[in-house]
């Protein structure tokens, strides 16, 4: 289960990678790239071929960054997540949140093994402040259930 600190510490991070917008920009992680960036967070689009997705500049890899980034965020096919964390760690980053869905018991292990911080089977619009719409309303109903981080 992921803990409460391991969200804290990711969602603290202002400037992240991300791994899973696509050039159609119909997939999840274009609404996450948007929002984020709505939240004043630099954003990193990491993308094998894709030279921009929605206007920002996309990277190749993680090796690839700019700068170095605080977290590296995973929304892809869970078969893509072990190997993204593999080149991440390469990379010298030291978070990954694997967006709900993303996850591989491979590359949650591979992150364990090898101390990378590690969120899982979390949404972060849950956890990115202001929270809002449907986002807020999926929050309240984990709390209510008792399956926010604890």
């Amino acid at each position: 289960m992921t803990s409460k600190s391991s969200v804290d510490a990711f969602v603290a991070q202002k400037t992240l990678a991300l791994a899973g917008a696509s050039r159609s920009g119909k997939k999840f992680g274009n609404s996450v790239l948007k929002e984020l960036r709505q939240k004043g967070y630099t954003v990193y689009p990491v993308h094998p071929e894709a030279e921009t997705i929605d206007g920002v500049r996309c990277y190749r890899s993680f090796a690839d960054l700019p700068e170095e980034v605080g977290g590296a965020l995973l929304v892809v096919k869970p078969e893509q997540t072990t190997q993204l964390v593999r080149d991440a760690k390469e990379a010298g980053i030291r978070r990954v949140w694997m967006q709900q869905g993303s996850q591989s018991e491979d590359a949650v292990q591979f992150c364990r093994d090898h101390g990378i911080d590690v969120v899982q089977k979390e949404c972060i619009l849950m956890f990115t402040e202001p929270v809002n719409g449907v986002h807020s309303f999926h929050r309240w109903l984990w709390k209510v259930f008792g399956k926010l981080p604890q």
